[in-house]
């Protein structure tokens, strides 16, 4: 049974920084694709970016250069380091990761305050 674990959310004023991690244990192997969503209160799931084994990140357009993921494939680990904060980013973030299915993280929450 795979399981995601998150952590590194918090509190932050805007214009801050945070780091997420989420390490995947209990798999057997690499996961294919490794990425985070973020759900704000009363809206859906949305992607935030996601980053193949040996490939390029994808980023939604609107979080480009302020965001940027990263993985350690030796540590079946993706990160998510956000700068430039803002209050808008407040969100519970969910990371997940693909292997013959999709598995998530329980969702860490993320406050930036004004």
């Amino acid at each position: 049974q795979v399981q995601l674990v998150e952590s590194g959310g918090g509190l932050v004023q805007s214009g801050g920084s945070l780091r997420l991690s989420c390490a995947a244990s209990g798999s057997i192997g690499s996961p294919y694709i490794m990425g985070w969503y973020r759900q704000s209160p009363g809206k859906q799931r949305t992607l935030v970016a996601r980053i193949p084994s040996g490939g390029d990140a994808y980023y939604v357009d609107s979080l480009k250069g302020r965001f940027t993921i990263s993985r350690d494939s030796a540590k079946n680990t993706v990160y998510l380091q956000m700068n430039s904060l803002k209050p808008e980013d407040t969100a519970v973030y969910y990371c997940y990761a693909v292997f013959s299915t999709i598995y998530w993280g329980q969702g860490t929450q993320v406050t930036v305050s004004s």
